[in-house]
């Protein structure tokens, strides 16, 4: 499968490993670059690598300290924006049709992404929940988001 142009977000990502299994994911979903903002950890780390497996080696990454900076300057560079967040104004992902270049935002374990990210975003997608807990580990939410994306 060919890259398109699928660009992926992390904003305060708070869990090594997670960043690691979603690095992994990235590789696997073919996702071009990975930026990691604000305090989301960055690789050289054993418990990234642990869950990574060496992806954190072969998908370009960069580490920005504003997530809205680098969401506005995606935006301009024409961009599509969609954060994976539950919120008032969120779509069901399984609806989506996708568009590309395409910049996904995913958030912090507690707090989600960031709400001032909102006002840059095309789209807020959700994935529904059909059980009693309302919501995934984010990295699992990610990938299921990524593979989404990538099908349509």
């Amino acid at each position: 499968m060919e890259k398109q142009g699928l660009i992926l977000v992390l904003d305060n990502i708070r869990s090594r490993e997670n960043v690691g299994s979603i690095f992994r994911t990235a590789d696997a979903a073919g996702v071009s670059k990975i930026y990691l903002s604000g305090i989301t950890p960055i690789p050289p780390h054993e418990k990234i690598s642990k869950t990574a497996l060496g992806a954190e080696n072969v998908v370009p990454w960069e580490h920005v300290a504003q997530s809205w900076r680098l969401v506005e300057k995606l935006k301009k560079s024409g961009h599509i924006v969609v954060a994976l967040e539950q919120s008032g104004d969120s779509k069901n992902i399984f609806d989506f049709k996708p568009g590309f270049p395409l910049a996904l935002i995913v958030g912090n374990e507690v707090n989600g992404v960031n709400k001032n990210l909102f006002k840059y975003c095309d789209h807020i997608l959700e994935i529904p929940m059909l059980g009693q807990k309302e919501s995934l580990n984010v990295s699992v939410a990610t990938g299921i988001a990524l593979f989404e994306i990538i099908n349509k």
